[in-house]
């Protein structure tokens, strides 16, 4: 089993932006990462989903590549409009659990599903990615988050 790592960064500054590529980020606990369009409420979905719903999503770096191998499109990984691609975790595993990457403590909240805003925006095909398309987490404590941080599942107290 590979190594379960933080392999991108991205953010954009508002609803239809382009992403940004970034090698760090701060994420703030209640607000989401600094930079990006859902901590300035400038997000799409602003205002319509209780926080912690859009602090930050994830999603994995092989359903990017299993998507691009069957579809008659290459998209590229910000496409997604995803926060953090990661590499070696099943994400949908993660959905109501705590988990760590680098120094932040997240919490799985639900599945990032593929929606027509989505579809519209980036290829119809995305709605194909059903259970496939990434993690929407809330912060549970903040800190720095940067590429080639490590996701590590927290242990909880029964």
């Amino acid at each position: 089993m590979s190594r379960a790592e933080v392999t991108s960064i991205y953010t954009a500054p508002e609803a239809k932006a382009p992403m940004e590529a970034l090698e760090s980020v701060i994420a703030v606990e209640g607000k989401g990462l600094e930079g990006d369009r859902y901590f300035s409420g400038e997000g799409t979905f602003s205002g319509t989903v209780e926080s912690p719903s859009y602090e930050v999503t994830l999603i994995e770096a092989e359903m990017v590549e299993a998507f691009n191998a069957r579809s008659e499109v290459a998209l590229a990984p910000h496409d997604f409009r995803r926060n953090l691609l990661t590499k070696g975790v099943s994400l949908n595993t993660l959905v109501g659990k705590t988990f760590r990457v680098g120094d932040v403590t997240l919490r799985g909240t639900r599945l990032c599903e593929p929606c027509n805003h989505l579809a519209t925006t980036v290829h119809k095909d995305v709605l194909q990615m059903v259970h496939q398309a990434g993690l929407r987490a809330g912060i549970v404590s903040g800190g720095t988050i940067r590429v080639g941080d490590p996701i590590q599942l927290v242990k909880e107290n029964a």
